[in-house]
């Protein structure tokens, strides 16, 4: 049986007095979109920095393809491209450069690199901005060169720490559809973030971590229909005094001639309540859906929008 692509179990990690992780338990299996979503400071980024050697960690199990990534962090660190919050690189050295000697740390010669970095510079569109340096850059080419640094090796995992934040939404779009596309040729892909929208447009799966802690994982859709608070409003031309025991069986409000019913599929659940109601006479002026998002789950399970988290 093949081992999973990433697998994290009971990792703990304390800053002086701050217990940044509480035992978190991960598994990406090879081939995943995996989202970790949750607010500022929930320990997004310390469990992704000891997955990559960055952090030491406290206790627990960090294994890449089966292998720890402490003792084996050779083999584990070859596997694995991250694009993190933050730049750590030369300043004075022009951005494509910069890329020859990133493939360099890897072992791969510049003959051999210089097909996979000038895709890299097409593909993100930093063919014009080669000759330039990273200080000279915008902060969406900044983003997309931290994409290109930790792809120029062809690591079978890629992470990616809130790569959208702070860029335009044109750019954000941009990003989503080459990460898709990666996502397609089989790439694994680690994805943290605290947008709800960018969590279930890209993510086969989702975990949701808060205060250090795993809380719920599960696909997008999975969590919105377990947690999440979806509905369906049907406006009538009136109410009827025997409503009440035709809908016995669901759950529901009303207001001026407006029924509200709480349901955890829409779409599933619909067809049952506009026949009921048909078939008893109703007249039935409108009927809309509103759907649970992700942001509807953490609130069910936090008491909070991930904003305020």
């Amino acid at each position: 049986m093949k081992p999973p692509a990433i697998y994290i179990q009971g990792l703990t990690k304390s800053y002086d007095t701050v217990q940044a992780l509480k035992g978190v338990d991960i598994t990406i299996e090879e081939g995943q979109f995996f989202g970790l979503l949750g607010p500022n400071g929930a320990g997004k980024t310390t469990t992704i920095n000891i997955l990559t050697g960055l952090v030491l960690r406290e206790q627990g199990i960090t294994e890449i393809f089966g292998r720890d990534t402490v003792k084996d962090y050779r083999f584990t660190r070859s596997q694995v491209g991250i694009a993190g919050q933050e730049l750590s690189v030369d300043w004075f050295f022009p951005i494509e450069q910069l890329l020859y000697f990133q493939a360099g740390y890897y072992g791969i010669p510049k003959s051999k690199a210089r097909p996979r970095v000038e895709e890299l510079l097409h593909r993100l569109g930093l063919s014009d901005k080669r000759k330039s340096r990273l200080r000279q850059l915008s902060g969406g080419m900044k983003r997309r060169y931290q994409l290109a640094k930790s792809l120029v090796h062809d690591p079978k995992i890629l992470i990616l720490d809130e790569p959208t934040a702070g860029v335009d939404v044109e750019l954000r779009h941009e990003l989503w559809h080459y990460l898709r596309e990666m996502h397609q040729q089989g790439k694994t892909i680690l994805l943290t973030t605290h947008y709800i929208e960018e969590a279930e447009m890209l993510c086969d799966k989702v975990a949701i971590i808060n205060d250090g802690k795993v809380i719920t994982e599960g696909t997008p859709k999975e969590l919105t229909r377990r947690l999440g608070r979806a509905g369906i409003t049907v406006h009538l031309a009136g109410w009827r005094d025997d409503l009440p025991d035709l809908l016995r069986n669901f759950t529901y409000t009303h207001e001026d001639g407006r029924i509200h019913f709480t349901v955890r599929d829409p779409e599933g659940e619909m067809p049952e309540i506009i026949s009921t109601l048909a078939r008893h006479g109703c007249h039935i002026l409108s009927v809309e859906t509103v759907k649970s998002s992700l942001e509807d789950v953490f609130l069910s399970l936090t008491g909070k929008g991930i904003n305020e988290a």
